[in-house]
């Protein structure tokens, strides 16, 4: 199988991928065209078929395993499969593994390190609160294990949100023995609790896309929404740290102009806001050149998401 990260322009070839969307389209001649989108671990690509009344396009549908032949091209700077034939791909053509991103950490070892972190809270109503979640709910725990972080920003592969989660309240963690000032039961709390609207906000694998609650709401206000309907069981749960750890919540992207509905106003929303970036930004530069050669000092061109021109450290 040759995997979507190393094709280029020339390739030409059978593969198997996933289709994660399909859609029509009428050319500027006004001839009907069908785009794709192409999907494997290892990332998508756009394809499209220009001839779809060709005797060598079979039928197909989003989320069918297909075997496509055809040339890779390049269009407005990115790569294209251009589809000459497509067929569905038979049961055992395929490992189901090779189509679905997964986090590179032990997801086992991931959670104990996390449940590590929530036995740790003291405050007896935090922990009652994580434990409501983290502990009891076995449906949530399970698709909290499986679930990414983002559709496509960073940490977009199952076991994502985990990896994503612990990696913050371990930053959450260094800040309070740092700055001790900080309130640590309340930081570690709303560290764990920051993402949690994301398992509404983004559906399951394969499709890993937006949901209708995503696109309306956004993952800030359903996870606040979760945290705060939660927390209305709790009957000693005291209200000044209610506000406090739902402020945290939807103040954790920093700024306005980020998705926040309010800026941290309080020290641990900062903290929590500084260690959430540092984590996504952090991913997002590994992600970035994880496939260049450890040796290629190449300038990778502008990353909006880090807002600068990339490129891998010089090893000597």
């Amino acid at each position: 199988m040759k995997y979507i990260n190393t094709l280029k322009e020339g390739d030409r070839g059978t593969e198997t991928y996933l289709c994660k969307k399909k859609s029509q389209g009428i050319s500027k001649t006004g001839k009907a065209f069908e785009s794709l989108t192409l999907c494997d671990k290892t990332g998508t690509i756009d394809a499209k078929i220009w001839d779809v009344d060709s005797e060598g396009i079979s039928d197909y549908d989003e989320l069918d395993f297909i075997t496509v032949t055809g040339d890779i091209t390049s269009w407005n700077g990115a790569l294209q499969f251009n589809i000459k034939r497509l067929r569905k791909a038979n049961a055992g053509e395929f490992e189901i593994a090779d189509y679905i991103p997964a986090s590179k950490k032990d997801v086992g070892v991931m959670w104990d390190d996390l449940m590590k972190l929530i036995n740790s809270v003291k405050a007896p109503y935090m922990r009652t609160l994580l434990n409501r979640y983290f502990v009891e709910d076995k449906e949530f725990i399970d698709v909290f294990k499986a679930h990414s972080a983002a559709k496509s920003v960073h940490h977009g592969f199952t076991g994502g949100l985990l990896e994503h989660t612990l990696s913050v309240a371990t930053n959450c963690d260094y800040f309070s023995r740092q700055y001790p000032f900080l309130d640590r039961d309340l930081l570690i709390t709303a560290s764990i609790f920051h993402d949690i609207g994301k398992v509404r906000e983004l559906s399951d694998f394969p499709r890993n896309d937006y949901t209708d609650e995503g696109q309306l709401l956004g993952h800030i206000y359903v996870g606040a929404n979760m945290v705060d309907r939660a927390i209305d069981e709790i009957s000693d749960f005291p209200e000044v740290k209610r506000k406090e750890l739902i402020h945290c919540i939807l103040s954790h992207h920093g700024e306005l102009e980020f998705g926040s509905p309010k800026k941290p106003a309080i020290a641990e929303a900062i903290a929590l806001s500084f260690a959430d970036n540092i984590d996504a930004k952090m991913e997002t530069i590994y992600e970035a050149l994880e496939n260049v050669d450890e040796n290629n000092l190449t300038w990778q061109g502008f990353n909006r998401l880090l807002d600068s021109n990339i490129r891998r450290t010089g090893k000597i």
